[in-house]
Protein backbone atom coordinates (compact mmCIF):
# COMPACT_ATOMS: atom_id res chain seq x y z
CA UNK A 1 0.00 0.00 0.00
CA UNK A 2 3.10 2.22 0.85
CA UNK A 3 4.73 1.78 -2.71
CA UNK A 4 0.95 1.97 -4.43
CA UNK A 5 0.71 5.76 -2.77
CA UNK A 6 4.36 6.48 -3.58
CA UNK A 7 3.54 5.54 -7.00
CA UNK A 8 0.50 7.71 -7.62
CA UNK A 9 2.00 10.33 -5.59
CA UNK A 10 4.97 10.38 -8.10
CA UNK A 11 2.30 10.32 -11.41
CA UNK A 12 0.90 13.46 -9.82
CA UNK A 13 4.14 15.09 -9.59
CA UNK A 14 5.09 14.45 -12.79
CA UNK A 15 1.67 15.76 -13.95
CA UNK A 16 2.63 19.38 -12.88
CA UNK A 17 6.33 19.51 -13.57
CA UNK A 18 4.81 18.30 -17.35
CA UNK A 19 2.86 21.76 -16.73
CA UNK A 20 -0.42 20.58 -16.20
CA UNK A 21 -1.56 22.78 -13.26
CA UNK A 22 -3.23 21.59 -10.32
CA UNK A 23 -6.38 23.51 -9.43
CA UNK A 24 -8.17 24.10 -5.78
CA UNK A 25 -11.52 23.35 -5.25
CA UNK A 26 -12.86 26.96 -5.45
CA UNK A 27 -16.23 26.03 -7.51
CA UNK A 28 -18.49 23.25 -7.24
CA UNK A 29 -17.78 20.43 -9.85
CA UNK A 30 -14.05 21.15 -10.20
CA UNK A 31 -11.62 18.54 -10.99
CA UNK A 32 -8.30 18.35 -11.49
CA UNK A 33 -6.96 15.57 -14.03
CA UNK A 34 -5.00 16.23 -16.90
CA UNK A 35 -7.82 16.53 -19.18
CA UNK A 36 -9.78 18.99 -17.39
CA UNK A 37 -11.27 21.91 -19.12
CA UNK A 38 -9.77 24.27 -15.85
CA UNK A 39 -6.23 23.59 -16.38
CA UNK A 40 -4.44 26.56 -17.83
CA UNK A 41 -1.05 26.22 -19.61
CA UNK A 42 1.98 28.23 -18.27
CA UNK A 43 3.39 29.98 -21.06
CA UNK A 44 6.92 31.46 -21.99
CA UNK A 45 7.50 35.22 -22.47
CA UNK A 46 9.32 33.91 -25.65
CA UNK A 47 6.16 32.33 -26.74
CA UNK A 48 3.93 35.57 -26.19
CA UNK A 49 6.34 37.39 -28.24
CA UNK A 50 5.73 35.04 -31.04
CA UNK A 51 1.82 35.25 -30.77
CA UNK A 52 1.66 38.92 -30.93
CA UNK A 53 4.40 39.62 -33.46
CA UNK A 54 6.56 41.28 -29.95
CA UNK A 55 3.28 43.40 -29.15
CA UNK A 56 3.06 44.86 -32.52
CA UNK A 57 0.50 47.90 -32.36
CA UNK A 58 -1.19 46.11 -35.56
CA UNK A 59 -2.17 43.34 -33.31
CA UNK A 60 -3.64 45.92 -30.25
CA UNK A 61 -7.13 45.41 -30.30
CA UNK A 62 -8.14 46.89 -27.03
CA UNK A 63 -6.70 48.79 -24.55
CA UNK A 64 -7.72 49.73 -20.96
CA UNK A 65 -6.65 52.10 -17.92
CA UNK A 66 -4.11 49.07 -16.68
CA UNK A 67 -3.76 46.71 -19.25
CA UNK A 68 -3.50 46.35 -23.14
CA UNK A 69 -5.15 43.23 -25.28
CA UNK A 70 -3.20 41.70 -28.66
CA UNK A 71 -4.65 39.22 -30.93
CA UNK A 72 -2.84 35.84 -30.55
CA UNK A 73 -2.52 33.91 -33.96
CA UNK A 74 -1.78 30.20 -32.81
CA UNK A 75 -0.01 27.36 -34.74
CA UNK A 76 -3.03 25.79 -35.77
CA UNK A 77 -4.82 29.10 -37.30
CA UNK A 78 -7.31 29.69 -33.85
CA UNK A 79 -7.12 32.59 -32.43
CA UNK A 80 -6.80 34.06 -29.19
CA UNK A 81 -6.22 37.52 -26.88
CA UNK A 82 -3.55 38.13 -25.03
CA UNK A 83 -4.25 40.51 -22.42
CA UNK A 84 -1.26 42.00 -20.40
CA UNK A 85 -1.11 44.01 -17.48
CA UNK A 86 1.15 47.33 -16.68
CA UNK A 87 3.98 46.51 -14.10
CA UNK A 88 3.17 47.83 -10.73
CA UNK A 89 3.38 46.25 -7.24
CA UNK A 90 -0.07 47.21 -6.84
CA UNK A 91 -1.09 45.66 -10.42
CA UNK A 92 0.61 42.34 -10.28
CA UNK A 93 -1.44 41.56 -6.78
CA UNK A 94 -4.18 42.25 -9.25
CA UNK A 95 -3.00 40.01 -11.72
CA UNK A 96 -2.56 37.12 -8.82
CA UNK A 97 -5.86 37.91 -7.88
CA UNK A 98 -7.61 37.46 -11.16
CA UNK A 99 -5.14 34.58 -12.46
CA UNK A 100 -6.72 32.81 -9.11
CA UNK A 101 -10.36 33.27 -9.86
CA UNK A 102 -10.15 32.17 -13.61
CA UNK A 103 -8.21 29.33 -12.52
CA UNK A 104 -10.92 28.12 -10.90
CA UNK A 105 -14.18 29.13 -12.57
CA UNK A 106 -15.73 27.61 -15.43
CA UNK A 107 -19.36 28.83 -17.16
CA UNK A 108 -20.40 29.05 -20.64
CA UNK A 109 -20.79 32.64 -19.93
CA UNK A 110 -17.49 33.34 -18.39
CA UNK A 111 -14.53 34.26 -20.25
CA UNK A 112 -12.36 31.16 -20.64
CA UNK A 113 -8.51 31.23 -19.83
CA UNK A 114 -6.19 29.31 -22.23
CA UNK A 115 -3.33 30.34 -20.35
CA UNK A 116 -0.91 32.83 -18.32
CA UNK A 117 2.52 34.15 -17.90
CA UNK A 118 4.13 35.48 -15.00
CA UNK A 119 7.71 35.19 -15.90
CA UNK A 120 8.06 39.39 -15.92
CA UNK A 121 6.42 41.71 -13.72
CA UNK A 122 3.98 42.56 -16.63
CA UNK A 123 1.54 39.71 -15.72
CA UNK A 124 0.14 38.12 -18.73
CA UNK A 125 -3.31 36.68 -19.88
CA UNK A 126 -4.23 34.29 -22.60
CA UNK A 127 -8.14 34.33 -23.46
CA UNK A 128 -10.35 32.89 -26.49
CA UNK A 129 -11.40 35.64 -28.77
CA UNK A 130 -14.44 37.17 -28.77
CA UNK A 131 -14.85 38.26 -32.39
CA UNK A 132 -17.68 40.57 -32.10
CA UNK A 133 -15.93 42.29 -29.63
CA UNK A 134 -17.90 44.15 -26.59
CA UNK A 135 -21.59 44.91 -25.27
CA UNK A 136 -21.20 48.53 -25.12
CA UNK A 137 -19.96 48.84 -29.38
CA UNK A 138 -22.70 46.29 -30.75
CA UNK A 139 -25.29 47.60 -28.08
CA UNK A 140 -25.09 50.73 -30.83
CA UNK A 141 -24.23 49.09 -33.83
CA UNK A 142 -20.84 49.78 -34.34
CA UNK A 143 -19.65 46.27 -34.21
CA UNK A 144 -17.82 44.60 -37.13
CA UNK A 145 -20.10 42.43 -37.90
CA UNK A 146 -23.00 44.51 -36.84
CA UNK A 147 -24.06 47.54 -39.34
CA UNK A 148 -27.04 47.97 -37.09
CA UNK A 149 -28.04 47.66 -33.35
CA UNK A 150 -28.45 44.56 -31.82
CA UNK A 151 -32.11 43.04 -32.01
CA UNK A 152 -34.58 42.92 -28.57
CA UNK A 153 -34.38 39.15 -28.84
CA UNK A 154 -30.25 39.37 -28.40
CA UNK A 155 -30.48 41.60 -25.94
CA UNK A 156 -32.80 39.33 -24.13
CA UNK A 157 -30.48 36.48 -24.37
CA UNK A 158 -27.61 38.36 -23.36
CA UNK A 159 -29.36 39.89 -20.14
CA UNK A 160 -30.31 36.52 -19.24
CA UNK A 161 -26.91 34.88 -20.20
CA UNK A 162 -25.16 37.64 -17.88
CA UNK A 163 -27.18 37.17 -15.06
CA UNK A 164 -26.79 33.18 -15.25
CA UNK A 165 -22.82 34.26 -15.25
CA UNK A 166 -23.81 36.45 -12.12
CA UNK A 167 -25.79 33.76 -9.83
CA UNK A 168 -22.99 31.37 -11.22
CA UNK A 169 -20.06 33.70 -9.00
CA UNK A 170 -22.68 34.34 -6.21
CA UNK A 171 -24.51 31.21 -5.42
CA UNK A 172 -22.67 28.22 -7.51
CA UNK A 173 -18.85 28.70 -6.42
CA UNK A 174 -18.19 27.24 -2.39
CA UNK A 175 -16.04 30.65 -2.65
CA UNK A 176 -18.71 32.92 -3.54
CA UNK A 177 -17.27 35.75 -5.84
CA UNK A 178 -18.04 39.27 -6.36
CA UNK A 179 -17.22 40.53 -9.76
CA UNK A 180 -16.95 44.03 -8.91
CA UNK A 181 -16.78 45.74 -11.94
CA UNK A 182 -19.51 44.34 -14.21
CA UNK A 183 -19.94 47.08 -17.36
CA UNK A 184 -20.94 46.46 -20.66
CA UNK A 185 -17.37 47.20 -22.01
CA UNK A 186 -16.19 43.91 -20.00
CA UNK A 187 -19.39 42.05 -21.28
CA UNK A 188 -17.62 40.25 -24.56
CA UNK A 189 -19.85 38.64 -27.45
CA UNK A 190 -18.95 35.46 -29.65
CA UNK A 191 -19.27 34.92 -32.73
CA UNK A 192 -23.00 34.31 -32.13
CA UNK A 193 -23.04 36.85 -29.97
CA UNK A 194 -23.55 34.99 -26.87
CA UNK A 195 -21.95 36.70 -23.63
CA UNK A 196 -18.87 36.15 -22.36
CA UNK A 197 -18.68 38.08 -18.68
CA UNK A 198 -14.70 38.96 -18.33
CA UNK A 199 -12.08 41.29 -15.85
CA UNK A 200 -11.86 39.53 -12.88
CA UNK A 201 -9.32 42.31 -11.91
CA UNK A 202 -11.75 43.69 -9.25
CA UNK A 203 -12.86 40.75 -8.42
CA UNK A 204 -13.18 39.38 -4.58
CA UNK A 205 -13.77 35.84 -3.83
CA UNK A 206 -14.71 34.29 -0.27
CA UNK A 207 -17.57 37.20 0.58
CA UNK A 208 -20.28 35.87 2.09
CA UNK A 209 -22.03 39.28 3.10
CA UNK A 210 -20.51 42.92 3.29
CA UNK A 211 -16.81 43.39 3.52
CA UNK A 212 -15.23 46.11 4.94
CA UNK A 213 -11.93 47.13 3.81
CA UNK A 214 -8.85 46.89 5.68
CA UNK A 215 -8.62 50.68 6.88
CA UNK A 216 -11.57 52.75 7.92
CA UNK A 217 -10.34 56.10 7.75
CA UNK A 218 -11.89 57.79 4.81
CA UNK A 219 -8.79 58.55 3.23
CA UNK A 220 -8.02 55.20 2.91
CA UNK A 221 -11.29 54.15 1.96
CA UNK A 222 -11.43 55.99 -1.22
CA UNK A 223 -8.28 54.51 -2.54
CA UNK A 224 -9.88 51.62 -2.58
CA UNK A 225 -13.40 52.35 -4.12
CA UNK A 226 -13.07 50.16 -7.50
CA UNK A 227 -15.48 50.56 -10.62
CA UNK A 228 -16.66 52.41 -13.42
CA UNK A 229 -18.67 55.69 -13.78
CA UNK A 230 -22.08 54.94 -14.21
CA UNK A 231 -22.41 51.53 -12.81
CA UNK A 232 -21.17 52.40 -9.49
CA UNK A 233 -23.55 51.49 -6.47
CA UNK A 234 -24.47 54.37 -4.82
CA UNK A 235 -23.94 52.52 -1.01
CA UNK A 236 -20.89 50.77 -1.89
CA UNK A 237 -19.24 54.57 -3.33
CA UNK A 238 -20.59 55.83 0.62
CA UNK A 239 -19.49 53.15 2.17
CA UNK A 240 -16.57 51.48 1.19
CA UNK A 241 -18.87 48.11 1.28
CA UNK A 242 -18.32 45.72 -0.93
CA UNK A 243 -21.12 42.83 -1.69
CA UNK A 244 -23.07 40.83 -4.04
CA UNK A 245 -25.62 43.60 -4.42
CA UNK A 246 -22.86 45.55 -6.09
CA UNK A 247 -22.97 43.47 -9.31
CA UNK A 248 -26.67 43.73 -8.79
CA UNK A 249 -26.40 47.00 -9.26
CA UNK A 250 -24.39 47.42 -12.27
CA UNK A 251 -26.49 44.31 -14.10
CA UNK A 252 -29.54 47.31 -13.33
CA UNK A 253 -27.70 49.87 -15.11
CA UNK A 254 -26.90 47.64 -17.97
CA UNK A 255 -30.72 46.40 -18.36
CA UNK A 256 -31.16 49.88 -18.61
CA UNK A 257 -28.79 50.11 -21.78
CA UNK A 258 -30.37 47.38 -23.22
CA UNK A 259 -33.65 48.48 -22.72
CA UNK A 260 -32.84 52.30 -23.86
CA UNK A 261 -29.69 51.79 -26.26
CA UNK A 262 -27.67 54.81 -24.24
CA UNK A 263 -24.60 54.78 -22.51
CA UNK A 264 -24.29 54.63 -18.69
CA UNK A 265 -23.05 57.64 -17.99
CA UNK A 266 -23.00 60.51 -21.10
CA UNK A 267 -19.93 62.69 -21.17
CA UNK A 268 -21.15 65.12 -22.35
CA UNK A 269 -23.90 66.11 -19.79
CA UNK A 270 -22.15 64.59 -16.90
CA UNK A 271 -24.89 62.77 -16.37
CA UNK A 272 -26.14 58.32 -15.24
CA UNK A 273 -28.32 56.85 -17.36
CA UNK A 274 -30.22 55.80 -13.97
CA UNK A 275 -30.92 59.52 -13.06
CA UNK A 276 -32.75 59.62 -16.58
CA UNK A 277 -34.28 56.62 -16.71
CA UNK A 278 -35.58 56.38 -13.14
CA UNK A 279 -38.88 59.06 -13.87
CA UNK A 280 -39.89 56.47 -16.55
CA UNK A 281 -38.91 53.14 -14.64
CA UNK A 282 -41.61 53.90 -11.36
CA UNK A 283 -44.30 53.93 -14.29
CA UNK A 284 -44.82 51.39 -16.54
CA UNK A 285 -47.11 53.12 -18.85
CA UNK A 286 -44.08 55.66 -19.61
CA UNK A 287 -41.76 52.66 -20.46
CA UNK A 288 -42.19 52.98 -24.12
CA UNK A 289 -40.88 56.82 -24.12
CA UNK A 290 -37.42 55.22 -23.04
CA UNK A 291 -36.92 52.52 -25.35
CA UNK A 292 -34.32 52.55 -27.61
CA UNK A 293 -36.48 54.34 -30.67
CA UNK A 294 -34.33 51.67 -33.07
CA UNK A 295 -36.13 49.23 -31.54
CA UNK A 296 -39.99 50.68 -31.96
CA UNK A 297 -39.25 51.18 -35.36
CA UNK A 298 -37.43 48.13 -36.55
CA UNK A 299 -37.40 45.14 -34.72
CA UNK A 300 -39.90 42.82 -35.57
CA UNK A 301 -39.02 40.83 -32.49
CA UNK A 302 -39.32 44.12 -29.57
CA UNK A 303 -42.34 42.94 -27.14
CA UNK A 304 -43.44 46.05 -25.12
CA UNK A 305 -44.73 44.28 -22.39
CA UNK A 306 -41.23 42.54 -22.20
CA UNK A 307 -39.92 45.83 -22.25
CA UNK A 308 -41.98 46.79 -19.04
CA UNK A 309 -40.68 43.54 -17.26
CA UNK A 310 -37.19 44.43 -18.04
CA UNK A 311 -37.51 47.58 -16.63
CA UNK A 312 -39.25 46.71 -13.42
CA UNK A 313 -36.35 43.86 -12.71
CA UNK A 314 -33.95 46.65 -13.36
CA UNK A 315 -35.40 49.13 -10.94
CA UNK A 316 -35.44 46.49 -8.31
CA UNK A 317 -31.63 46.09 -8.74
CA UNK A 318 -31.11 49.83 -8.60
CA UNK A 319 -32.66 50.00 -5.07
CA UNK A 320 -30.73 52.31 -2.67
CA UNK A 321 -30.87 49.76 0.23
CA UNK A 322 -29.12 46.64 -0.80
CA UNK A 323 -30.39 44.48 1.40
CA UNK A 324 -34.20 45.02 -0.97
CA UNK A 325 -32.14 44.34 -4.58
CA UNK A 326 -33.15 41.19 -6.41
CA UNK A 327 -30.43 38.07 -5.94
CA UNK A 328 -29.34 36.82 -9.43
CA UNK A 329 -31.47 33.84 -8.78
CA UNK A 330 -34.46 35.85 -8.39
CA UNK A 331 -33.55 37.93 -12.14
CA UNK A 332 -33.18 34.35 -13.80
CA UNK A 333 -36.79 33.11 -12.27
CA UNK A 334 -38.34 36.15 -13.15
CA UNK A 335 -37.24 36.85 -16.51
CA UNK A 336 -38.08 32.62 -17.38
CA UNK A 337 -41.55 33.50 -16.13
CA UNK A 338 -42.16 36.45 -17.60
CA UNK A 339 -39.99 36.83 -20.63
CA UNK A 340 -41.14 34.72 -23.78
CA UNK A 341 -38.27 35.98 -25.74
CA UNK A 342 -35.45 33.87 -23.87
Amino acid sequence: MAFLKFFKFKIRQKRVHDGVVAVSDGCKNVRSNVLDDFVARRFRWEEIQVLTMNCSSSRMIGYGGFSSVYLAKFLDSSLGAVKIQFSSERLNQVFQQELKILRIVSHPNIVKLKGYCDERDEGVLVFDYMSNGTLDVNLRGRGKKNSQPLSWKKRMIIAFQLASAIEYLHEKCSLQIVHGDIKASNVLLDENFNCKLCDFGSAKMGFTSLVLPPSSSSMNRNRMIVGSQGYLDPHYLKTGLASKKQDIYSFGVILLELITGTEAFCPKNRQNLTTTADPMMRDPSKVKDMVDPWLVNNDHTFKLEEAKVMASISAKCLRQSPSIRLSANEIITTMKDQVPSI
